[in-house]
């Protein structure tokens, strides 16, 4: 049986982040994308920082990339998609629930 060993490192450190900072890459990564350079803090709602609802749905499908789920319709909802707090949060209840 063959291990991919870059694959596995790879899969042990994200394991090893918390899954805020997991967030927190993924909506800085966007940022940076979009040349948004103001700092931005947890609650800050991102569309008042500069993202716009196009942005928001790639955050949605970059979430269920990076941590292996579906986020159900049902939670689609601004509280938990328009600051690093609430997609933190939304993330870590479906993590637990799963």
């Amino acid at each position: 049986m063959s291990v991919d060993l870059q694959l596995l490192a790879a899969s042990n450190r994200r394991m090893s982040v918390s899954p805020g900072d997991r967030v927190v890459t993924i909506v800085q990564r966007l940022l940076t994308e979009r040349s948004i350079t103001a700092p931005v803090r947890a609650d800050d709602n991102l569309l008042e920082v500069g993202l716009n609802s196009l942005d928001i749905l790639n955050l949605v499908l970059s979430l269920e990339a990076e941590f292996d789920l579906t986020i159900p319709e049902t939670d689609i909802t601004p509280a938990n998609l328009l600051s690093i707090s609430g997609m933190t949060i939304l993330i870590t209840g479906l993590l637990n629930h799963s």
